[in-house]
């Protein structure tokens, strides 16, 4: 059974995750945890944004706060987000240095969330013009979460879709309706 779903964008991606968001059913059953790539120094309104799309609660991540189903989360610019895994899921907070230049790095998040949730996971790359990503895909992969990618072709800008694709045998190479449809339904899975 899932239990969390980690969505990675970059260039192109916020109205993409804003549909799927919408589409959403307002008692979802995952924790939703959202990583985008925004300028360094930007003040990130990514979370209100999203909140005037979505029944679902969405806030910015905080450092050791709990995951809880149902609720969407977005990473805060200027540090990447990873799962720990204690006696309950948390979130942590880290200033490492940036990775392919990012930081928040999609790879970050979705390796230790990967190691946390393992086959709970669900993974979804949206639009970006970098290849943040595709290493920590294929860490979910080989701890057997559910790897999906947009298909390039619907993408703008079609280079992490592809990073991903070239690294790891997706589960799912899927339209943005068929990315939907598979996410409403995972609660019958």
């Amino acid at each position: 059974m899932y239990k969390m779903l980690v969505i990675g964008l970059s260039a192109g991606g916020i109205p993409l995750v804003k549909q799927l968001l919408a589409s959403l059913p307002k008692e979802y059953p995952l924790a939703i945890v959202i990583v985008a790539h925004l300028p360094q120094g930007c003040e990130s309104n990514l979370a209100h944004i999203l909140n005037t799309v979505t029944d679902l609660p969405v806030s910015m991540a905080r450092d050791k706060e709990s995951i809880v189903a149902g609720h969407v989360y977005v990473a805060p610019p200027d540090y990447h987000l990873l799962v720990e895994q204690n006696k309950q899921f948390s979130f942590a907070l880290s200033e490492d240095e940036p990775v392919k230049s990012v930081r928040p790095s999609i790879d970050v998040l979705l390796s230790s969330a990967a190691e946390a949730f393992e086959n709970s996971l669900i993974a979804v790359i949206l639009s970006g013009a970098n290849s943040d990503g595709a290493d920590g895909m294929v860490i979910v992969k080989q701890l057997g979460g559910l790897c999906i990618v947009l298909n390039p072709v619907d993408t703008e800008f079609n280079t992490m879709p592809n990073a991903v694709i070239g690294r790891v045998a997706v589960d799912y190479i899927a339209s943005m309706e068929d990315i939907i449809s598979l996410l409403v339904s995972v609660d019958e899975k």
